[in-house]
């Protein structure tokens, strides 16, 4: 059985995967097929 808080730490992630979702999809209606080519490029300065 799972913990109570490892329960919240997955509810969590799932609502982060939502906000990530709906957040890329607000980049690709503003700047269509490069939003996938800015989102690499800032993930590729900041790791």
């Amino acid at each position: 059985m799972y913990k109570a808080n490892e329960i919240k730490l997955a509810e969590k992630i799932l609502q982060l995967d939502k906000q990530r979702d709906a957040l890329y999809e607000e980049l690709a209606r503003t700047l269509g097929p490069s939003a996938f080519e800015l989102l690499r490029m800032m993930q590729n300065r900041v790791s």
